[in-house]
């Protein structure tokens, strides 16, 4: 449409390099000499919708049609200083997409293609995507200058794609490194996240780490902190890199498995033995994890959740149905959530000395008995009882925090399987502790 009418347009970006890569595509990005109001008024006239989303930057959102997916058209481009690290200060348009390219971070990502001219490749994209590098378009430290997010786009694409840095894209990211502080820790987290559930984590945990600690400074105490036990092969960070990767790739799950052991370089102690010691690591890690998913402003339920688990990662019971209430209870009655403790468990102990990965089935096998528990419709939360705070008021209770006190010993003696949970017997037990 826009060249029927006298314009020249490329895509170009992530689309043109995940089809390269023949990874599943999702953003489609056009780029064109056209100003964003003659691509309105063109995409108007022929009936699709637009959005004026970033039209400062020359970018126009148009929705071709109402099933159609959402395509960002912009204006070809150079961009002045970034004062701000992330964004430019002003935007000069300019006459032709190589200009264009010029601008963009990565040569796998300055790469344009047409249906009928092909790709347009000037900075040698698709070779370095084939040879699996990541490469910044121009000189480095300036593509980081301008933008340091660029830094964690870098490291993010490397654990996503299982592809390096080049030597001299490294050199200029490290040197940029502290400009981090001034990207907004939303943007920050977006990248970690996707960094973290990337399938080659591990590698860019233990390969990057004046990123990685710059990142998220709680972890650089864990790097090289030698565990002094035989229940580990590796320091505490290459422990948590291997868990991380043996994780399922969701967020709330990576980032319990990242932030399970941070607590221990300040829990650390030795044994007469010789032996290490992390007393209360568990604990610490948790509220070491509150604090990270704070500063990050994740979502609460996402903050509250890693929180849950980082507590009771190193929590291990046997595999019987009143064990598995109790931790039903302890985490607030969603089975969800003992699944991913017990998922967490397992990744935990791939990470441990191959002698001592016994603890991976135990959690295997007390997902299992999870399974029958709700199977059974097993009583683990007060709405479960048989008996509700009506019918303790009624026995002469006073209304109040007795009331909870009762049903909640009441939930014990059930869970404990000292009780069956029925009204009658229920309401027997809580006459005899008046």
């Amino acid at each position: 449409m826009l060249e029927s009418a006298g314009f020249e347009a490329w895509v170009v970006g992530g689309f043109v390099r995940d089809v390269l890569l023949e990874r599943p595509v999702h953003d489609i990005d056009i780029a064109t000499n056209a100003h964003w109001q003659q691509v309105q008024k063109h995409c108007e006239a022929a009936g699709m919708h637009t959005f004026e989303t970033g039209v400062a930057h020359g970018t126009l959102s148009v929705l071709p049609a109402p099933e159609a997916s959402i395509i960002e058209v912009t204006t070809y481009r150079t961009e002045g200083s970034y004062s701000d690290a992330r964004h430019p200060d002003a935007v000069q348009f300019v006459s032709t997409i190589e200009e264009d390219l010029a601008r963009r971070d990565f040569t796998m990502n300055a790469i344009a293609f047409h249906p009928t001219r092909g790709l347009c490749d000037p900075y040698g994209g698709t070779a370095d995507a084939e040879a699996g590098i990541i490469r910044a378009v121009g000189i480095p430290q300036e593509r980081f200058g301008e933008d340091a997010l660029r830094i964690l786009r870098a490291v993010r694409f490397a654990s996503e794609l299982g592809f390096s840095l080049d030597a001299e894209t490294l050199e200029g990211a490290n040197a940029q490194v502290e400009r981090l502080n001034k990207v907004s820790v939303e943007r920050i987290a977006i990248e970690l996240t996707r960094l973290i559930c990337g399938a080659h984590v591990r590698t860019v945990i233990m390969n990057y780490p004046t990123i990685i600690d710059a990142a998220l400074p709680e972890l650089a105490p864990m790097r090289g902190h030698d565990q002094k036990s035989p229940y580990h092969i590796y320091d505490v960070l290459e422990h948590t890199a291997y868990v991380v990767e043996a994780t399922p790739p969701e967020p709330l799950l990576r980032w319990a498995a990242l932030l399970h052991d941070v607590g221990k370089p300040a829990t650390f102690s030795v044994g007469t033995n010789g032996q290490g010691h992390f007393y209360s690591h568990a604990m610490v890690s948790a509220e070491i994890a509150a604090s990270v998913m704070k500063r990050l402003k994740m979502p609460g339920q996402l903050s509250h959740d890693v929180e849950l688990l980082v507590r009771f990662h190193d929590t291990h019971r046997p595999a019987n149905h009143k064990m598995v209430k109790r931790m039903l209870r302890q985490l607030e009655g969603r089975p969800e959530l003992v699944r991913a403790l017990c998922k967490l468990q397992v990744a935990d102990a791939l990470g441990h000395a191959p002698e001592f990965r016994e603890r991976g089935t135990m959690a295997q096998d007390f997902e299992g008995c999870l399974d029958e528990v709700l199977a059974r419709g097993d009583a683990y939360t007060l709405q479960d009882l048989a008996i509700t705070g009506s019918d303790v008021i009624a026995l002469g209770i006073e209304e109040g925090p007795r009331v909870g006190e009762v049903l909640n010993a009441a939930l014990d003696a059930v869970i404990n399987e000292e009780v069956p949970n029925e009204r009658d017997a229920l309401l027997e037990l809580v006459q005899a502790s008046r």
